[in-house]
């Protein structure tokens, strides 16, 4: 749980780096869903440096690709509030 303790809502920058290890969450009931929520079921798979909710979608950032690719394998089957996220978890590719 120590890995939220510092989780901003920066979750835009474009460095390389960090446009690497940002997750896409789509399909969300996010009238239902928290950051919290999200922090808690994303952390497991390394560090969370920020997490932004929108409506009907999230974005975390994690401090690896590593930690990112991990989470995009896992969760895809993930049912949240009902919805199935259903390959909805995806790396963000900036499209310029």
């Amino acid at each position: 749980k120590d890995q939220l303790v510092a989780t901003s809502n920066v979750t835009n920058k474009n460095d390389p780096r960090s446009l690497n290890s940002r997750v896409f969450i789509g399909n969300l009931n996010t009238a239902v869903v928290t950051k919290g929520d999200i922090e808690t079921i994303f952390a497991k798979y390394g560090k969370i440096v920020g997490c932004s909710v929108h409506k009907g979608f999230a974005f975390v950032q994690y401090v690896s690709e590593r930690n990112a690719r991990a989470a995009v394998a896992r969760e895809n089957t993930r049912v949240i509030a009902g919805q199935s996220l259903g390959n909805a978890v995806q790396m963000f590719i900036n499209e310029l």
